[in-house]
């Protein structure tokens, strides 16, 4: 039974790494509107050793920036999920080296 469940997180963390292939530019941060009512324009921010860094977006490069900043949460999920898979499989190796089973590759 652990043998089996031991594959089955193996192989997620597998497709995993495959998604994390996919992925493509990355930016941490966010795509923010500053202005008056009628006049906003887009903006990235992002806070680096607790201070704001800002440019200006303008509509030609928002579409890029809010691919990039979407990209970034992506990978941030697959890292978070990737993190418990393999805690989880750390621990089901430790248990199969005190019953003395076999591990899978």
């Amino acid at each position: 039974m652990k043998n089996s469940n031991l594959f089955g997180l193996k192989k997620r963390v597998d497709i995993l790494v495959s998604e994390l292939q996919k992925i493509g530019p990355v930016m941490r941060g966010s795509v923010t509107e500053i202005g008056k009512k009628n006049n906003k324009q887009a903006h990235f921010s992002v806070s680096i050793q607790g201070r704001t860094k800002l440019i200006y977006l303008g509509k030609k490069r928002e579409k890029k920036a809010r691919e990039y900043s979407q990209n970034y949460k992506h990978l941030m999920e697959i890292t978070q999920e990737m993190t418990l898979l393999n805690m989880e499989i750390l621990k089901l190796e430790g248990q199969q080296d005190k019953s003395g089973v076999k591990q899978v590759q």
